[in-house]
């Protein structure tokens, strides 16, 4: 199960969803390409500063500062990660603090 926690401007994604072999498992493609897209985007598309981790199987986020840009992509990742939580419930779980 991939656990997505979310509290104010701070994500922390761990685990793996296991719905399918490793390399094979789109789950977990999809969450790791949307929090790979969240880092590239407030990087690419803000001058907002930012805290992250990338390491395989945990993912660590946060924004330092925050414009109108950066907190529409924040919140863009948490509507995407709750999609896919509707769609695999027993593979992701979203939870806001």
């Amino acid at each position: 199960m991939i656990e997505i926690n979310v509290d104010k401007y701070k994500i922390t994604v761990k685990g793996h969803a296991n719905y399918a072999e490793p390399g094979k498992d789109i789950v977990c493609a999809a969450v790791s390409t949307l929090f790979q897209t969240l880092v590239a985007s407030v990087e690419t598309l803000s001058n907002d500063t930012m805290k992250f981790d990338t390491e395989r199987g945990n993912g660590f986020f946060e924004l330092v500062t925050t414009s109108n840009v950066s907190k529409c992509l924040f919140n863009s990742f948490v509507i995407g990660s709750e999609m896919i939580a509707e769609c695999y419930p027993d593979n992701v779980r979203v939870c806001k603090h």
